[in-house]
This record gives structure tokens, sequence and C-alpha cells, in this order.
């Protein structure tokens, strides 16, 4: 048996409500976290977790999508508290994630920042700031596209570039469940790429949903907007039209 918990944390930053969604695997042997959220960020994961009759304590692997850091912003202090975490990612994000490579986002916003106008520039230079805080934390194991992994039934690494390099979803084909990460937000009940003006490569990020269609999906998680059931295939093909126009 194996189960699957969606942890929806609500939060408020910049004076907005925000609600990010890391997903909880679950068999008998372990249990899984992917992605953790902003720095700080322990207490609320804590929470969440116990509300599923869990506990942090009891994480045994963590899989990190991609190095944004509302999505690896408290790795480095997890794996502080329970070392024995196995931290997992995709090959090409381990070297942004461990530290040996500056980070892509950072890159992005830096270099945005002098064809800004001026009134833009100071939220500009605090997002710059906030990113040079994110902790670097070591990756224990690396993924690739394709690759089976053993735990929960079995759960498929999909290799989803365009919002990063090495973004990666997860596909647990038992339940039909896709974990999207940002490789799509669900934004009042529709599917769209996330933050489509800080994608990095766009092209990729709806060729990247373009092979979501292959999978038989029931059920897909995204970090930001939370469950879409149903017809998901439809919703993905819907995304690619309104993209095609």
């Amino acid at each position: 048996m194996h189960s699957i918990h969606t942890l929806d944390i609500e939060f408020e930053q910049g004076g907005q409500r925000q609600v990010i969604t890391p997903t909880l695997l679950q068999d008998g042997q372990d249990t899984i976290l992917v992605d953790c959220g902003y720095p700080n960020f322990e207490a609320y994961l804590e929470a969440a977790v116990n509300r599923v009759n869990l506990a942090l304590s009891s994480i045994t692997k963590l899989i990190v999508t991609h190095h944004d850091i509302d999505h690896m912003g408290s790795l480095a202090a997890l794996k502080r508290m329970y070392p024995r975490i196995e931290i997992i990612a995709h090959e090409l994000e381990k070297p942004y994630i461990v530290g040996t490579a500056k980070s892509l986002r950072l890159e992005q916003a830096e270099s945005g920042l002098e064809a800004m106008p001026e009134e833009a520039k100071p939220f500009a230079e605090q997002f710059i700031a906030f990113l040079r805080t994110m902790e670097p934390a070591a990756v224990d194991r690396t993924v690739y596209s394709g690759e089976k992994l053993p735990w929960c039934g079995g759960i498929e690494i999909v290799h989803t570039p365009g919002h990063m390099t090495g973004h990666i979803s997860l596909y647990v084909p038992s339940s039909k469940t896709l974990i999207a990460a940002d490789a799509v937000v669900l934004e009042q009940s529709k599917l769209d790429i996330a933050n489509p003006q800080y994608t990095l490569d766009m092209e990729a990020a709806l060729n990247s949903v373009r092979n979501l269609l292959a999978f038989d999906i029931d059920r897909l998680i995204c970090y930001h907007g939370g469950v879409l059931e149903g017809d998901v295939r439809g919703a993905l093909r819907k995304l690619l039209e309104h993209y095609s126009q």
C-alpha cells in the first residue's frame, strides 16, 4: 500500500496570501517529500505533515524538482535537522542546488535589472537580494529522464524543461497521478505555464506540456494551484491551443 498527500501551505508574502502545494508520498518503508518551500518554512511543513497524521521526522527522501527558492528554500535546514534524509534531484539541477553554479533565476533577475524602469528597480533589487540568501545543500542522488524509482509503487522521472533546465515532474502510474511541480500551474480551474515572463525557455516549456500528453493522468498536482482531476489531457490540450493562437 502507498498513499499520496497534498500539503497545502498557506502563508502571506509581500502583503499577499499565497498557497503552495508540496507533495508527500508514503509506503511501508519510505516517506518522500517533493519540494520544501521557501527558506524558514520548516514550521509550515511540520504543521502540514501533521495534518495528514505524519511527522516531519518520518521523511526519508526529499525530491527537489528544480532550484527555485520556493521549491528548495528550506532544503539545507531540513538536511541539518534530519541528516538521514536522502536529497534527490535531476543531474542538470545538481550544480545549482549544491552551489557550484550560480542560480539561473538569479542570473535572469540580475540581467534584466538594467533595462527596467526606475520605479520597478527597488522591487527587483529586493528580489535579487532575497535570491542571494538561498542556502545550497548537498544532493545525495541524481536522476535522469525516464528513470523509474522503486518507491511508493513506482515513480517515473519526467524531465520537463522550460521553467528551468533540469526541471522534473513525477509520474506515479499506480494511481495515474502526475506531480507537475512548475511544469504547469492551475489558475481559476485552468492550466497555464508557470510565470511565462520568467520561464527560461518558453518553447521547451510548451514542448514539455506536449510530452505530458503521452501519460495516462487522472490526477494532476500543481505546486501553484493544487489538484486538477478528470480530463487532465483535455486541459493540457487547451493550454497548448491557447499558446498556439
